[in-house]
């Protein structure tokens, strides 16, 4: 096959470090997934190789300096994921990143982090009930409370409602110590972590005493409407069949529901089918209701828990 070299001037020096990484690992590591040879002198580039593999790194280090333009530095593992997909030509990174979604309390920009986190936060724009299903560390609910404080702020609704069932590791709330917020409180930590992310410690609780945010467990939704709310409900998994339809049938005027979950991670009894695993079954026809699967690929942790979800998913 004809070899031909291509070049690229980046923007500046910074943009080129930035990419480069620490002693040029990023160009080794992009020599050899795309199979091509690369020169860097400054911020110009000069790849050899087949065209085709030419054009995908000029065009994967193209929009990387974009990126760097937008949010001033790259992750090792943001462009290990960039060298993943755009050896499948779904390369969208620069789409991903421009889509700034909520500025934190103290000025820190969230945005996607993956095409599927993209997918995942369109569908919640879109769709009044949008069902996140997939491995932990893919930003699930952290995303939904993201978007959930977004429509507060903006005024589209006026309270958020944030549950899960307190089934886990077959534990029950009755024999736990302590009182019931203190007995609820362990199971709706991830909650209130992100909450204290995105609008910090002081406002958060500011916002619970108004009742502006209520965090429950899912038993207390029953028999309730909820009105004007943006409601999430975490750890879906745990449900049985009744109450993902209790929890469904609850949506009122101007209100959207967002449902996480991930069904490697069942901890209802023996003989229970999981409520996320049959809404799908039962759901996905329906317009309006948006099914979004996140992979290992869109975990967002550290880089070994990717790798761990993929060992335990080979094993079973």
């Amino acid at each position: 096959m004809e070899e031909l070299t291509k070049e690229l001037e980046l923007s500046n020096n910074h943009s080129a470090i930035s990419i480069f990484g620490n002693q040029d690992k990023t160009l080794e590591l992009i020599e050899e997934d795309l199979d091509v040879e690369i020169i860097a002198r400054g911020n110009l580039i000069k790849a050899t190789g087949a065209e085709k593999s030419v054009d995908r790194v000029l065009d994967l280090f193209q929009q990387l300096d974009e990126v760097v333009k937008e949010k001033g530095s790259l992750t090792s593992q943001e462009i290990e994921y960039a060298i993943e997909l755009i050896k499948e030509d779904k390369f969208s990174l620069q789409e991903i990143y421009s889509d700034i979604i909520q500025v934190t309390s103290s000025g820190q920009k969230i945005r996607p982090k993956t095409l599927g986190q993209k997918i995942y936060v369109d569908a919640i724009r879109q769709d009044d009930i949008v069902f996140g299903v997939g491995p932990a560390g893919t930003g699930k609910t952290f995303l939904a409370v993201v978007m959930a404080v977004n429509a507060l702020m903006s005024n589209q609704v006026k309270r958020i409602i944030l549950t899960r069932p307190a089934i886990e590791a077959g534990e029950n709330l009755g024999f736990l110590p302590g009182d019931l917020q203190e007995k609820v409180d362990p199971y709706l930590r991830p909650v209130y972590d992100s909450l204290y992310e995105v609008l910090g410690t002081g406002k958060v609780e500011q916002l619970l005493e108004k009742k502006v945010i209520e965090i429950a467990p899912l038993a207390y939704m029953r028999g309730r409407t909820l009105k004007d709310s943006f409601v999430i409900l975490d750890e879906a998994q745990n449900t049985t069949r009744e109450q993902m339809k209790m929890f469904l049938t609850r949506l009122g005027r101007n209100s959207q529901a967002v449902i996480n979950g991930d069904i490697t991670q069942v901890d209802l009894p023996h003989k229970k089918r999981s409520g996320l695993v049959q809404a799908k079954e039962i759901l996905e026809k329906i317009k309006g209701i948006n099914f979004v699967y996140l992979t290992n690929r869109d975990v967002v942790r550290h880089r070994l828990v990717k790798e761990i979800i993929a060992a335990y998913k080979a094993l079973e």
